[in-house]
């Protein structure tokens, strides 16, 4: 019993079961888990031999006989059974090995996602162990997580940018009045910088080079005067060697425009058509950039200057869904968020 006592699992789990990231919420204890949502599987025997952080250094890297894989692509399942691995290892250290009682478990998921991507999300859990699931939209559950008043018959926009998805959503009364769900966010801004430094410097980077360009160099728009400068490494393509570059923020910031521009017009389509009263209380309460997106280094100011409207960023962008799906399991008030609900046998 003191199992139950210390992390009241037999019911209640949070999921945010992102294209990059996995983190895990438990009633009562808060935010447990955050890995990388990466599995590496033997070849031979389909086993699992990393999950997380490890399998996720494995990206381009793995021996012949292991492949590293990425469960999830643009927000949904593209493997089920290496998310079941993944999803049973991360509840496994959640529990620190201790048998699990099959519990309640609230996932958000993208508010495009098709009813076949939603039972995969449903058959996903149920392997973990899930007696019960609660599939929650990530934009209301991001709009929650962010401390947005989504009770209140007001308008409110988020705009989720994840690693596969970016939403955008005006939500007011429990409720989404309009969204939109595109499949360019993170990953996106991640291969425009891999194709630019191939195209521009005849440099061939991996996904983890990329990434970490992105999140030293990456902008959207200019906020200081002196930009910087990073060195990279790669296989020169000429020369068939390794060899190292400079590379500068300007480069970077223009490398990932398209896509950045792409999610501009999808925040400008959602304005476009939101209820004129909603629209006044967006004006006075502005937008929210949530996900790991939301971080881009002047993207706030960005859709400002796009838009009009004052843009804010969540006080902890990279969590706000996972923390929408725990208020949601502590607050029997917000039970009309749901757009599934499913008691599985």
């Amino acid at each position: 019993m003191r199992f139950f006592r210390r992390f009241n699992l037999s019911r209640d789990i949070g999921i945010d079961l992102g294209t990059a990231n996995t983190l895990i919420y438990v009633s009562g204890k808060g935010i447990v888990l955050e890995e990388p949502s990466v599995v590496a599987i033997e070849k031979k025997t389909e086993e699992p031999r990393a999950v997380g952080k490890e399998a996720k250094l494995m990206l381009g890297r793995a021996p012949e006989t292991v492949d590293a894989v990425r469960p999830l692509k643009d927000g949904v399942i593209a493997d089920l059974d290496a998310t079941e691995i993944m999803l049973k290892e991360f509840i496994r250290r959640v529990c620190d090995g201790v048998p699990l009682v099959r519990p309640r478990m609230v996932i958000g998921v993208p508010s495009g996602v098709t009813k076949l991507e939603r039972r995969a999300v449903m058959e996903a859990a149920s392997e973990a162990g899930a007696k019960e699931v609660d599939l929650i939209e990530e934009p209301v559950a991001a709009a929650i997580g962010a401390g947005l008043p989504v009770a209140e018959p007001t308008g409110n926009m988020i705009v989720d940018i994840g690693g596969g998805t970016t939403e955008v959503a005006v939500i007011s009364s429990q409720g989404k009045v309009i969204s939109e769900s595109i499949k360019i966010a993170g990953d996106e801004l991640t291969e425009s910088i891999m194709h630019y430094v191939r195209r521009e410097h005849k440099l061939s980077v991996g996904e983890n080079t990329a990434e970490s360009i992105k999140l030293n160099l990456g902008s959207a728009y200019p906020v200081v005067e002196e930009e910087e400068v990073m060195e990279v490494s790669g296989l020169h393509l000429l020369s068939g060697l390794p060899r190292t570059i400079s590379i500068t923020a300007g480069e970077i910031r223009e490398s990932i425009s398209e896509p950045v521009s792409a999610i501009i017009d999808a925040i400008k389509r959602t304005l476009e058509q939101t209820p004129p009263d909603l629209a006044a209380d967006i004006i006075d309460r502005g937008i929210m950039l949530a996900g790991g997106g939301g971080l881009l280094t002047g993207l706030d100011v960005l859709v400002g200057r796009e838009t009009g409207i004052v843009t804010h960023i969540a006080a902890d962008p990279l969590k706000c869904v996972v923390l929408g799906t725990g208020r949601v399991l502590e607050d029997p008030s917000l039970d009309r968020v749901f757009s599934d609900r499913s008691v599985l046998v």
